[in-house]
């Protein structure tokens, strides 16, 4: 270990799911071969981090460091490590090791790689001062002056590329649906604007500061899922884990219309007429991510530019963090910050 980097660190960690995180003195881990060990800057608070600590998720492993929306600075790189050095910010994602040869990771779909590992879900994640990546799924981060901090930049490494990677599967279309209006939705409505296009939010009946927050945004219209919009939909994006989103998604669905089911988890969805789904109406879930979509997002949220509304924690409110987003109190993302 070198001089500048200390011996121990302070962590959050989930021992058991239904309990709370514990704050934690761990050794700082060393970088193996094709690791980076990485000084966390920041890391975003996402809904998946909830599924994890209810037990929604299967197979955790156990004592778990959560976090995969990370930026942080590379400290120290493994053997065989390239492109990467001392000092550059980078992103770690929540897909964070394949096989890289079964049929899936040779196909150009390593997001179904069926031996992958996940950041803060089999990996260590970013709860934490330092946190080891594979070099392979880090992202290098330019500093620069569109989004200069850290907890700017750590929603897009989850909520940004899975809402990126949702609106590329629903296609390019005019009238785009977002339902669940939070991290993921904030960001990806910015996006569709860009592409001058209409996107149309649907939020929790009576959340009147969400629907404040997605007119801000540019919305043609506001309300909730009980409600037709004003026209038919072209597309559906649906990033609340809540399964009677599905049907009420279909219905305001113009014919051949694209339904993005965007979450990791889901509550089961109820049943529903054919004829909502008859006229080629698809449904379809997403999975994950690839590199090529966090190339291609990072790529462009700074041109866009990319503008996230945060809420900073630090890292020993995690708790505090979490319980806020289960709660529904905030608007955009919960970021944490190591730093304070």
């Amino acid at each position: 270990m070198t001089d500048s980097i200390p011996a121990t660190m302070r962590a959050m960690v989930l021992h058991r799911p239904g309990e709370a995180l514990r704050l934690e003195s761990r050794p700082v881990p060393r970088p193996g071969p094709g690791q980076i060990l990485i000084r966390v800057e920041a890391c975003g608070v996402c809904r998946t981090d909830l599924h994890l600590i209810d037990g929604e998720l299967p197979e955790p492993r156990l004592p778990i460091v959560p976090g995969h929306e990370i930026v942080g600075r590379a400290a120290l790189t493994g053997d065989g490590v390239t492109g990467f050095q001392a000092g550059q910010r980078v992103g770690v994602p929540w897909l964070g090791w394949t096989c890289g040869t079964c049929r899936y990771c040779t196909s150009g779909r390593e997001n179904l790689c069926d031996a992958a590992r996940f950041t803060g879900y089999q990996i260590d994640g970013g709860y934490a001062d330092y946190t080891v990546a594979d070099a392979r799924y880090c992202f290098p981060l330019a500093d620069t002056a569109v989004l200069p901090a850290a907890t700017d930049l750590a929603p897009l490494l989850c909520a940004g590329l899975i809402g990126y990677r949702a609106l590329r599967l629903a296609g390019d279309t005019e009238r785009v649906g977002i339902y669940g209006f939070g991290a993921a939705a904030h960001i990806i409505a910015q996006v569709v604007r860009h592409q001058g296009h209409r996107f149309y939010a649907f939020t929790r009946p009576g959340d009147v500061d969400s629907q404040a927050f997605a007119r801000q945004l540019g919305a043609s219209w506001v309300g909730d899922a009980s409600q037709m919009p004003p026209e038919l939909l072209d597309s559906a994006l649906i990033f609340a884990p809540a399964g009677p989103l599905v049907p009420a998604a279909l219905r305001h669905l113009e014919k051949g219309g694209r339904l993005v089911c965007a979450g990791i988890h889901m509550s089961d969805i109820p049943g529903f007429p054919y004829a909502d789904l008859w006229g080629e109406r698809i449904i379809r879930s997403v999975a994950n991510l690839t590199r090529q979509d966090g190339l291609e997002f990072l790529e462009l949220a700074p041109r866009i530019p990319v503008k996230t509304a945060v809420t900073v924690f630090p890292l020993e409110e995690a708790n505090t963090a979490l319980e806020r987003l289960r709660r529904g109190e905030l608007q955009g993302a919960a970021v944490l910050s190591p730093e304070g």
